[in-house]
């Protein structure tokens, strides 16, 4: 897989942008990438040095609409932590 098939996109909430002053940065990854393939992807795209990568599966959550029940797709989330010599991932750091 090729790195931007990996990271589909930044997740951006006020709890993960809390990780951000200690290098932890949050993304939404596709289901079937594991713990390697995203951080060889972070390291690629962003030009990091990687420490640690934790994933966990996302359920999707069940929605009303009218008459109409449903549920959003599930997906895959991937918190990278970053080691202490490298730089930070400028896309972040403007957020803050």
């Amino acid at each position: 897989m090729i790195a931007n098939e990996i990271i589909i996109s930044p997740v951006v909430t006020e709890k993960t942008m809390l990780g951000n002053p200690v290098k932890k940065y949050t993304f939404k990854v596709t289901k079937s990438a594991c713990k390697i393939q995203i951080r060889k992807a972070v390291e690629e795209l962003f030009g990091v040095e990687v420490l640690k990568v934790n994933t966990m599966r996302v359920r999707g959550r069940l929605r009303h609409q009218r008459n109409t029940k449903g549920y959003t797709p599930s997906w895959k989330k991937a918190i990278v932590k970053l080691k202490d010599s490298s730089k930070t991932i400028d896309f972040f750091d403007s957020m803050t």
